[in-house]
């Protein structure tokens, strides 16, 4: 549980997690072994994976993209892992720690409008993805797809400054799939709500609603 509180919003590989798991042991469990584990963590809405989405009609290839790792609640994640809101926000780091970009905090801040967004796209009868070329060349946090496969895509960031880098793969999106996009968005922990000159939207979590 602690592994994968610590893999939280990443799409690290089961087997990076049961190393993490593993720590100071000399064998390893096989995936045979760890996989029924999971099954039952994600039976309990304990873990609960993200899906792939990809710019396609292609079903198998969407399924052969790894998931990004969340659990019921990101609160849950930083109480597994002994960390309050000072430890956060003092930038201390976690006793568990699996290698990725970024901080602990931008990924539990990601969960935590995941878990938003899944809720209300429930609601509209949508579905939320993430989308991440192989090799992770380009990323968008959230895709939220409609019956008809039309999709909002949101990238999230913990800050307040919304920079021409920090859209480069909405717009990029925004190209590829044309009028299939709805809307480019970027979720922020800024005071407003604007649109920016090239059209992206930027919105703080704290608007967020069905």
């Amino acid at each position: 549980m602690a592994a994968y509180a610590a893999a939280t919003a990443t799409t690290a590989s089961l087997e990076t997690i049961r190393d993490a798991a593993t720590g100071g042991q000399g064998e390893k469990p096989a995936r045979t072994a760890t996989q029924p584990y999971r099954e039952v963590l994600e039976r309990l809405w304990i873990v609960d994976p993200l899906p792939a989405w990809l710019p396609s009609h292609n079903r198998l290839n969407r399924l052969s993209q790894p998931p990004k790792h969340h659990l019921a609640d990101p609160a849950l994640a930083a109480r597994i892992l002994g960390l309050d809101a000072e430890a956060l926000l003092g930038g201390a780091e976690a006793s568990h720690h699996i290698a990725r970009d970024g901080a602990l905090l931008g990924h539990l801040f990601e969960s935590l409008v995941t878990l938003d967004l899944r809720v209300y796209a429930q609601a509209a009868e949508a579905r939320v993805r993430h989308f991440r070329q192989q090799g992770g060349r380009r990323e968008v946090d959230l895709i939220v797809e409609r019956a008809d496969q039309r999709v909002l895509a949101l990238e999230v960031k913990l800050g307040g400054a919304v920079e021409d880098a920090d859209v480069r793969h909405l717009l990029w999106l925004r190209d590829q799939l044309g009028g299939e996009l709805l809307d480019a968005v970027m979720i922020h922990t800024g005071p407003r709500a604007y649109r920016r000159p090239d059209g992206v939207a930027v919105i703080p979590a704290a608007l967020l609603g069905p």
